[in-house]
């Protein structure tokens, strides 16, 4: 059995109450959630307290805890996770920095390249800030956004994860970006 059939009965019997279908699933997708483990933690530096694997751990924790979810697809499932991803981070970089609340934002570049280096956890902060502002005024951008950049999925999964043509994630991507450029400028 291919691996994205694999994953994807495992999802279906896991949204239809099997748990231990999630069990089954994490072992054939870590890698995978490992790879967007890091590509989020690349910039940080040596010895930074969250790791690959506590991230890609604490992920399936609060998959687990979350009950009963549906998915589409390979492609939803790594979006969920993307997310789940996501805010952990933000999470963590909150408590982080918590005594430097009301110090204004920070500005950050957009662009593949972000987490290359520079303090993830400001840029955490001031990137899903903007993106909890992009979502008010249209929620695909952000949702594109956040795949791309944070899940790390290719335009033709975005798409299928969205139900939107390949076209139309490439246009939402550009004008995504070049918003983010606008709005986190210093």
């Amino acid at each position: 059995m291919s691996e994205d059939r694999e994953i994807t009965e495992l999802l279906r019997a896991w949204s239809s109450g099997e748990r231990q279908a999630l069990d089954l699933l994490f072992p054939v997708v870590y890698e995978e959630l490992r790879r967007l483990s890091k590509h989020y933690l690349r910039g940080e530096r040596v010895g930074h307290t969250l790791q690959t694997t506590a991230l890609v751990h604490e992920a399936y924790i609060r998959l687990s805890r979350s009950g009963r979810l549906e998915f589409k697809d390979r492609g939803h499932f790594f979006a969920i996770s993307a997310r789940i991803m996501r805010q952990i981070l933000v999470d963590f970089a909150r408590r982080k920095n918590f005594k430097k609340r009301g110090e204004g934002s920070v500005a950050i570049e957009i662009s593949e390249e972000l987490m290359m280096g520079g303090d993830i956890n400001d840029e955490f902060l001031g990137l899903d800030e903007a993106l909890k502002e992009l979502a008010e005024f249209d929620v695909r951008k952000s949702c594109v956004v956040e795949l791309k950049f944070f899940g790390g999925l290719s335009i033709d999964e975005i798409a299928s994860a969205l139900g939107v043509s390949s076209e139309t994630v490439k246009r939402d991507w550009r004008l995504a970006r070049s918003w983010l450029r606008i709005r986190l400028r210093p």
